[in-house]
């Protein structure tokens, strides 16, 4: 049997595909829970702290660039295939699974804008957990943060 170790050669697009499938997977059934859960009230998780809030962007991150749902998505498509083409050329576990999350989370807010909207690329992302002193997001956004930070961080202290 094969001794699998940390930081060892894998197959790593299969490793980010599954990865970003999870988190594709994950990301939509939470907005399907919000949409059909949340168009009402918020749900208050922390009081004045976090609420479980439907709330819709129809631009970038942090509400920036409002209405630029099209550009965005252009953007995003290119970002996906720049991913898969640096992906299939690493060969360790943590940078698969970093690029796996950046490209699951962009693949979650795309799938939004696909199929949200009245015409292609213009549907608004679904966010939902409002935190009180930070603007709104969702498991997309979380898995961009995340595998982008784990990025970083991968490579200032890799060896």
């Amino acid at each position: 049997m094969r001794e699998l170790r940390v930081g060892a050669p894998v197959n790593s697009l299969r490793t980010a595909l599954l990865t970003a499938s999870g988190v594709l997977a994950l990301d939509q059934l939470t907005k399907w829970w919000v949409v059909e859960t949340l168009p009402g009230d918020p749900i208050t998780v922390i009081d004045g702290f976090l609420d479980l809030r439907y709330v819709t962007n129809s631009g970038a991150s942090f509400s920036m660039l409002q209405g630029a749902g099209s550009l965005i998505a252009v953007a995003v498509i290119a970002i996906v295939v720049l991913i898969v083409m640096v992906v299939r050329k690493i060969d360790h576990t943590p940078e698969a699974i970093a690029f796996g999350l950046v490209l699951g989370g962009a693949l979650g807010n795309l799938a939004d804008r696909i199929f949200r909207g009245p015409g292609l690329f213009d549907g608004a992302v679904v966010d939902f957990v409002d935190f009180s002193f930070f603007p709104a997001f969702n498991v997309a956004d979380s898995a961009v943060s995340v595998g982008a930070i784990a990025l970083l961080g991968l490579a200032f202290f890799r060896k």
